[in-house]
């Protein structure tokens, strides 16, 4: 089964973390991504930008409207996920309490409900 761990971002907390709490996160993210490809679980992982650089497109009467910023405003954001492949919910659930930002955020447990192979 494959799962998106979707970890979320608030600025305004990370500028308030010292560089070596940062450092923290960062290294966090190493030995993450170190015990899921030991494991085999690892399918990909990508780094989101910042809604800043955000556009959001809707199409209304046929006509595309293009907004700057994200589509749920709001100091918190999106800002990365991993995929991976488990046997359960429950080890994507207790793989996802060992991303750093679960400590400062969240991260959100998806199933991937199609996957086209490609990632």
């Amino acid at each position: 089964m494959k799962f998106l761990l979707i970890m979320h971002m608030n600025p305004t907390l990370w500028e308030k973390l010292s560089p070596d709490e940062q450092q923290e996160v960062f290294d966090g993210h190493d030995r993450f991504q170190e015990i899921i490809r030991e494991s085999g679980e690892m399918v990909g992982t990508k780094a989101l930008d910042a809604p800043g650089n955000t556009a959001t497109v809707t199409v209304r009467d046929g006509s595309p409207e293009v907004a700057a910023g994200p589509y749920v405003p709001g100091e918190t954001f999106a800002c990365g996920y991993y995929v991976v492949d488990v046997a359960s919910k429950e080890r994507a659930v207790e793989l996802a309490a060992l991303i750093p930002d679960a400590k400062l955020t969240a991260v959100e447990v998806r199933e991937v409900v199609h996957d086209d192979g490609a990632e």
